[in-house]
């Protein structure tokens, strides 16, 4: 549906050295005799308590332990099938009986570097808090099983202790899921998402703004939580998709309408990051949490905690983030090298911060590349063996300086044959992008900061727009290998919009027309795109026939009334609106352009009703502010008029209208008649 722009270690004693070996052939000596012959060298005993210890207790045993009801998950080991994954039975490392008992286990999976879980490659990037055990320990591993597990004489390593409840402090905020998910027992592989609503500042502005230093994740169920993901929603769409959705949370997360701001696997270390480089949590804004969850079959319950840890000052250095990424993925089934590349020049000079990479079970292998305008190539990034289960964000030790002109480019790999084992369908079936976990994805976030403050929307402005490229790529793509697929011309129609490209737009909708002609939101976006053009006739015919093929979409009841306000009908236009708002009570847009419509003819109470109302569901609309703080101020509610004119200016702060509006109140001066202030911009679903 058209929606058009709005306003608004310390190492533990590793073992003993070995002596250097010194091979010598027969011939250097003459002939050998008997008492030439040579003696084994025994290897330096290895015992647990002084060599493996040390390794278990720095290493592993964060994850293998105890978890308490109070304390933070870390990951934890189930035997199914040998391979290690976080879901199941866990075991614990803590004494020299847990470490005999799996004591093969620990040297298979050390040796082949399955454990721990840490994807990168060492060599390509130096990052924070990274799992990996040296050769020297892994060897070592491998010699106490030689020698038979001794566990040494003396007395018996303490174990470390850790501290129950939140790992940074206690948090400034938190939030909990809204209600439990039951995850079950035949739901093998779960992607949902969550919207988790943030109370007002103390101040009570819904405006306000708080700066995030931290994000701690803790997980009530690790049995069945596999990763997740947590993203701020401005304008609250995650709540349309949810009330949509039957049952808790909703199925496709919003990638367009939304930013992520954290990553979580089990073991995750929370990070503090300095208050310079704290995150805007704007006032207004719903934070929407992604659980992928895996059955372990029997019923779960799933309602994990998020604790906030604010700034007391906002940022100096604002990250951005910079994503690369692939929409074009078509893998055919039994393909068992399919590769995608992306690459984007950097129009500024920035510092790198932290990366990742984010696929489902196909990829392979990742790489992501820096070229500087010099030619040299730095890694960034280098996987040889990706598994969905331990994805991560990577923050790198010291930030990597890009200067302007650098191409950053990622390349992932895919294997959809049966020689993946980590591919879930038998037989493998062909699989394209999608957000689902059937679906594959490809992408290689950036966390940058520019060197250079007035650099910032410059980024963001060149991104944003390589972003609409990528996804009008995708959609196009989709669009000619589904040509009979109305849904798909649709889709891409609405990319053209946003790009301004109008007369292409025209004929997808046409086609899609075609192919499919009681297709209503097509009929609703070309009459839209009609109306925006100037057809007003033609415009309110095709929204007409929408509303008789879809008589109750409130999306559509929305769009109708904006057809008829445009041609000058305003008691229809009210009527539809009305009619929207009784299909659906937290459609934002009706309950905004009833109002602006509402004011002028005098039924100002009424109009502030659904303006106050507009805002509750979504807090950052600018014009609902303005239009509100001049209904107030009608009524002679001068302090609350200003504080909504004040926030109207804090959400676009080149509002004239916004500033005008503020000035005469603060002036005490009489508001302007509604007729020309009070009738604001519709608002298109």
């Amino acid at each position: 549906m058209i929606r058009l722009p709005t306003l608004r270690r310390p190492p533990g004693r590793w073992g003993r050295a070995l002596g250097a070996v010194v091979l010598v052939t027969a011939c250097d000596r003459g002939p050998a005799r008997e008492t030439d012959a040579p003696h084994p060298v025994a290897s330096p005993a290895v015992t647990f308590n002084e060599d493996i210890a040390p390794i278990l207790f720095a290493e592993c045993a964060g994850c293998h332990r105890p978890i308490s009801a109070s304390a933070t998950p870390a990951r934890r080991i189930d035997g199914a099938n040998d391979v290690i994954c976080i879901a199941g039975a866990p075991f614990q490392l803590l004494t020299y009986a847990d470490a005999r008992e799996h004591a093969v286990r620990i040297a298979a999976v050390t040796k082949s570097r399955v454990m721990p879980p840490w994807l990168p490659e060492s060599a390509h990037g130096e990052f924070v808090n990274e799992r990996r055990l040296t050769d020297r320990q892994i060897t070592l591993i491998q010699q106490w099983i030689d020698q038979g597990t001794p566990e040494g004489d003396g007395p018996p390593p303490r174990p470390p202790v850790w501290p129950e409840g939140w790992q940074l402090g206690t948090p400034d905020l938190v939030l909990t899921l809204p209600e439990s998910y039951t995850l079950r027992s035949d739901e093998r592989d779960v992607f949902r998402n969550f919207v988790v609503p943030v109370p007002l500042p103390s101040s009570g502005a819904v405006f306000d703004t708080r700066y995030v230093r931290a994000i701690e994740f803790r997980a009530d169920n690790p049995r069945v939580l596999h990763h997740a993901s947590v993203a701020v929603d401005p304008t609250r769409v995650g709540r349309v998709l949810d009330r949509r959705d039957p049952g808790p949370g909703f199925a496709t997360m919003p990638e367009g309408d939304v930013q992520n701001v954290y990553g979580w696997s089990p073991g995750k270390a929370p990070v503090l990051d300095p208050p310079d480089t704290a995150w805007a949590l704007e006032g207004g804004s719903d934070l929407i949490v992604q659980l992928h969850m895996v059955s372990r079959g029997s019923r779960e319950a799933v309602r994990p905690t998020l604790g906030l840890f604010l700034s007391t000052t906002p940022p100096t250095s604002v990250p951005l983030t910079i994503k690369l990424e692939s929409k074009s993925i078509d893998i055919p089934a039994g393909e068992s090298n399919y590769v995608v590349r992306d690459s984007y020049v950097l129009p500024a000079d920035v510092d790198v911060v932290s990366v990742y990479p984010h696929a489902h079970y196909l990829a392979t292998t990742m790489r992501g590349t820096a070229r500087l305008p010099d030619g040299t190539t730095r890694t960034l990034l280098s996987i040889r063996r990706w598994d969905v289960r331990w994805q991560d964000q990577y923050r790198y030790k010291t930030p990597v300086f890009l200067p302007k002109g650098t191409a950053v480019s990622m390349e992932f790999a895919y294997d959809n044959s049966y020689g993946n084992r980590n591919n879930p369908r038998r037989p493998p079936l062909p699989v394209r992008w999608g957000p689902k976990s059937t679906d594959e994805m490809g992408a290689l976030w950036l966390e940058v900061i520019a060197r250079h403050r007035e650099d910032s929307d410059v980024l963001t402005r060149d991104f944003f727009s390589r972003e609409l490229r990528a996804d009008t790529e995708a959609a196009e793509l989709r669009a000619r290998s589904d040509s009979a697929n109305a849904a798909a011309h649709n889709a891409l129609a609405l990319k053209y919009m946003a790009g301004g490209r109008f007369d292409d737009a025209e004929k997808e909708l046409n086609r899609a027309l075609e192919l499919q002609p009681m297709d209503a939101e097509a009929h609703s976006n070309l009459g839209t795109l009609l109306q925006a053009r100037g057809r007003l006739t033609d415009g309110v015919m095709h929204l007409e026939q929408a509303a008789r093929l879809k008589p109750n979409d409130d999306r559509i009841r929305v769009n109708l009334g904006n057809g008829r306000h445009a041609v000058g009908d305003q008691v229809a236009a009210i009527s539809e609106y009305r009619r929207a708002v009784k299909m659906n009570p937290d459609n934002a847009d009706a309950h905004f352009n009833l109002a602006v419509l509402l004011g002028p003819q005098g039924h100002v109470d009424e109009a502030i009703a659904h303006l106050r109302r507009a805002l509750e569901i979504n807090p950052r609309n600018a014009e609902a502010h303005r239009n509100l703080s001049i209904g107030l101020g009608l009524q002679g509610q001068v302090n609350e008029a200003i504080a909504h004119a004040r926030a109207a200016l804090s959400l676009d702060p080149q509002s004239v209208s916004a500033r005008q509006q503020l000035d005469q109140l603060l002036a005490q001066q009489r508001p302007a008649a509604p007729n020309a202030d009070l009738i604001g911009r519709r608002r298109n679903p």
